[in-house]
């Protein structure tokens, strides 16, 4: 099992990784619209969105999408997959979700600390990129000790270990490109039947 199939798991607030005012270029001239390639900030959905008439976007901008008001979206255009985002959306992935993961620590920190075996021979921490068996003992025992608190505090009691906001941001890209096994942060999104174009939101 790779993980949760997610059917209503449904981001309502996304960041923009990039922004195309003229539309996209594939399009034909007479159906292009400005769109934004943007990734949700609790789901971590990739979504085309189509703003209001003389709304613009920049990366890293916050947009609502929810089921209630949406001042600056008309509606969202489509859920896409990696390879479809722009050159320019795959390098501010990264570093949007850098941010994300920053601005929502205790999430994430919280992860460190409860994280546990996905089988008998394999814990979730071992799922990570750059976490292996050595940095996974050592993080089991400093939360048995106490709790992390906070990234810094994790970087402070576990020697070596990696950057635990860049080692989380490659696990979620991982998994959006399907690349992994298992997925911790991103719902697998169940396959639509042939009559079901595409998800209303």
């Amino acid at each position: 099992m790779r993980g949760v199939v997610a059917e209503m798991n449904k981001d309502e607030n996304v960041r923009v990784i990039d922004f195309l005012p003229m539309g996209k270029s594939e399009v034909p001239p007479h159906k292009r619209k400005p769109i934004a390639q943007a990734v949700g900030e609790k789901y971590f959905s990739l979504l085309e969105v189509v703003p209001r008439k003389d709304i613009t976007f920049k990366s890293g901008d916050e947009i609502y999408i929810g089921e209630g008001v949406r001042d600056k979206v008309d509606h969202i255009e489509r859920r896409i997959r990696y390879d479809w985002l722009t050159p320019t959306a795959k390098t501010e992935l990264k570093i949007i979700l850098e941010e994300i993961i920053k601005g929502d620590e205790k999430r994430f920190v919280d992860f460190y600390n409860d994280a546990g075996t996905i089988s008998t021979r394999l814990h979730k921490l071992e799922c990570l990129p750059r976490i292996g068996r050595k940095h996974r003992q050592d993080i089991l025992e400093e939360r048995r000790v106490r709790p992390f608190d906070s990234f810094e505090d994790m970087h402070d009691r576990v020697s070596n270990l990696p950057d635990p906001v860049k080692v989380i941001a490659e696990k979620i890209i991982h998994e959006l490109r399907g690349e992994d096994k298992y997925n911790l942060f991103v719902p697998l999104i169940a396959e639509k039947k042939p009559h079901e174009r595409r998800s209303r939101f």
